[in-house]
């Protein structure tokens, strides 16, 4: 094992997050966009692009969740043998893991997010392609979500469902949306939260 830091991991949480944020809505304004115009060139219904997109998010942060509980196990199982203070073992943990974020096969998460889509009922996509062709999105969203598992109290994103209410503190409306439509169609960007609360608000389609 490498040598940790003590106490850096609370000690930068504010700024990691901040970045993380950030690095969030950068990856909606610029990744999320070429990989629906990458898909646009082989799928012609909008809806069905922006769908796989959502799924695509909300899958790459329960596979990045996923990745990160198993690789903490391994590192407090392996620090917890020689572990002896000051500090706390679990921050021992995520000081370890925060400094060592390139461990984390991220690869393995993107083919794991490439699975789950390819048995999802609400997405298809012709047999001459594949998932893979939005990879890029896949990863970064994969990278953001498990370094999100690092700060306290950790990032995720909200799942919605079709039919659900609108909410006005959880979405803005799509440009082409029925404005005065109470139910969701479908989602384009999941939204961000914190403790269950809102901190970027993602996006969804309502229609009548």
């Amino acid at each position: 094992l490498r040598s940790c830091s003590p106490g850096r991991a609370r000690r930068t949480n504010a700024s990691r997050r901040a970045c993380l944020v950030a690095r969030f809505g950068d990856i909606y304004a610029q990744e999320r966009l070429d990989a629906e115009t990458l898909l646009r060139t082989y799928i012609s219904d909008i809806e069905m692009v922006q769908r796989i997109i959502y799924i695509a998010a909300v899958e790459a942060f329960h596979a990045a969740k996923m990745a990160y509980r198993q690789f903490k196990i391994r590192v407090r199982e392996t620090l917890s043998l020689g572990h002896s203070g000051p500090e706390s073992l679990e921050d021992t943990v995520l000081d370890y893991i925060v400094r060592h974020e390139d461990l984390y096969d991220v690869q393995a998460s993107v083919n794991e997010v490439i699975r789950s889509m390819n048995i999802n009922p609400k997405i298809s996509i012709p047999p001459e392609i594949d998932f893979i062709v939005i990879s890029t999105l896949i990863r970064e969203l994969c990278c953001v979500a498990f370094s999100m598992q690092t700060l306290v109290p950790p990032l995720e994103v909200a799942f919605g469902t079709d039919g659900e209410l609108f909410s006005e503190t959880k979405y803005h409306r799509s440009f082409d949306s029925d404005f005065t439509a109470a139910l969701v169609a479908y989602h384009v960007w999941p939204a961000l939260m914190e403790n269950d609360v809102v901190i970027v608000k993602g996006e969804a389609v309502t229609k009548r």
